[in-house]
C-alpha cells in the first residue's frame, strides 16, 4: 500500500470557491493518515496561492469559514503547495505576490507523480 498521495486543484477559482474546500481536506485527512502528501494547484485554482487571496474567498454563503483558514490548516500541517509556471504565468500578474508557502512545480512534477507507483493522485 503507497503512502504518498500528489493532489491537482486546477477545476477551483474565485468565481468558483466552493470547490477548494474538499481537496484542501482530504488533502489533511490524507496527512492524518500518516501519508506523505503534496498539493498542485493549476489553471485558475493557483490564484489560492496569492497573498491574501484565499482570505477573501469563502465556500458558503454563510461565510462561516473561508477558504484562507482551510489554506492555513494545510500550512500548518507542512503540506507543500506546488504553483504550476505555467498557470502562474497565465494567472497571476507580475504585481502580485505569492504566499511565502507557494513553491514552483510545473506540469511534468505532477506527471512524474502520476507516473510513479509509490504516488497515488487525485485530480479536483
Amino acid at each position: 500500500m503507497t503512502d504518498k498521495l500528489a493532489i491537482l486543484i486546477c477545476t477551483a477559482s474565485a468565481e468558483r470557491p466552493e470547490l477548494y474546500p474538499t481537496p484542501l481536506v482530504h488533502a489533511l485527512a490524507a496527512h492524518a493518515l500518516d501519508a506523505e502528501v503534496e498539493i498542485h494547484l493549476a489553471g485558475p485554482a493557483v490564484r489560492l496561492l496569492v497573498d491574501g487571496v484565499a482570505d477573501g474567498l469563502y465556500p458558503m454563503p454563510a461565510r462561516e469559514k473561508s477558504i484562507g483558514e482551510f489554506l492555513g490548516e494545510v500550512i500548518a500541517e507542512n503540506i507543500p503547495l506546488f504553483a504550476c509556471s505555467m498557470a502562474r504565468a497565465a494567472w497571476i500578474a507580475d504585481s502580485e505576490t505569492l504566499i511565502p508557502q507557494a513553491r514552483a512545480a510545473g506540469a511534468t512534477a505532477f506527471i512524474a507523480r502520476t507516473l510513479d507507483p509509490a504516488w497515488r493522485t487525485l485530480v479536483y
